[in-house]
């Protein structure tokens, strides 16, 4: 198993080629597994996915960094590949709070994370630039001393404010902060992206499957893109198969939906053969 600070070095180079890599969002580590059996070269955690899995919604109050953490090593124990994690606002107002959410995702084993400019308040949904600009600046501190790959979030489009000027704006910031990674989640269409890449100097990521008209990994790498992630849209398909094969079995009482499913022993070879010890 290679060790972290390997792992920071092979996210890092994925960045740097000139055609987009795909980084899928598994939510537990069956996922990341099976996602890892894909041949893709790295995972990204999600939050959307693992809240699901848990029955929460998700929302800033619905998950602890305990718990977002907790879920991210288990999917750093699953794979060999670097992960990157979401780590939402950096659970805390503060810029130290963001550090301290870096150290603690060192800690787990993870090769990067993403930090975002949302407050969680629908009454101010965006932290003020300067506050943003600090909170990134503190977590990229963290990052550099610990050896981690730092994503920067402007989230304006997520929160009601399509302003692609002040989004440039917050990721050219961002960047002079310190941040490795640029990632402006709920661009509306591939002009945006473009915008987006060709006004900043550091790898863009880009979210596929969130909302909006989707493009292909050709389309997104000849605008500009390096890193393409899912966001919790896989989750979100395999709660639709799942709500589809239960509407089968309500609505006919038949159960052909099994004919599409994975079978066990495949899922078994994916998964720890590890046994457990303390059987009786």
């Amino acid at each position: 198993m290679p060790d972290r600070a390997e792992k920071v070095d092979r996210l890092r180079a994925l960045h740097q080629r000139d055609r987009a890599f795909v980084v899928p969002n598994p939510w537990d580590a069956g996922s990341a597994r099976l996602l890892t059996a894909m041949g893709f070269e790295a995972l990204a955690t999600t939050s959307a996915g693992y809240a699901f899995s848990k029955g929460k919604r998700d929302s800033f109050a619905g998950l602890s960094r305990a718990e977002v953490l907790a879920n991210a090593a288990e999917i750093v124990a699953a794979t060999d590949l670097p992960v990157s994690a979401d780590l939402e606002d950096g659970f805390g107002a503060a810029p130290e709070a963001c550090a301290e959410t870096i150290r603690k995702a060192c800690d787990v084993g993870l090769a990067g994370g993403s930090i975002e400019d949302a407050t969680g308040d629908e009454t101010a949904p965006i932290y003020e630039l300067s506050l943003a600009v600090d909170r990134v600046r503190a977590a990229s501190e963290a990052a550099r001393e610990a050896g981690f790959l730092l994503t920067a979030r402007a989230e304006n489009y997520l929160w009601e404010k399509p302003d692609l000027d002040d989004t440039i704006r917050r990721l050219q910031a961002f960047s002079e902060a310190g941040a490795d990674v640029l990632y402006a989640p709920g661009l509306p269409d591939i002009d945006a992206i473009r915008a987006v890449c060709r006004a900043v100097d550091k790898p863009v990521n880009v979210v596929m499957g969130l909302q909006g008209k989707t493009y292909s990994v050709d389309e997104l790498s000849e605008a500009g893109v390096r890193r393409i992630s899912v966001g919790g849209s896989f989750a979100r398909a395999a709660f639709g198969g799942l709500k589809r094969a239960a509407e089968e079995v309500m609505a006919h009482g038949t159960f052909t939906y099994a004919e599409d499913a994975m079978s066990g022993s495949e899922l078994s070879r994916l998964m720890s053969q590890a046994k457990c010890d303390d059987r009786l």
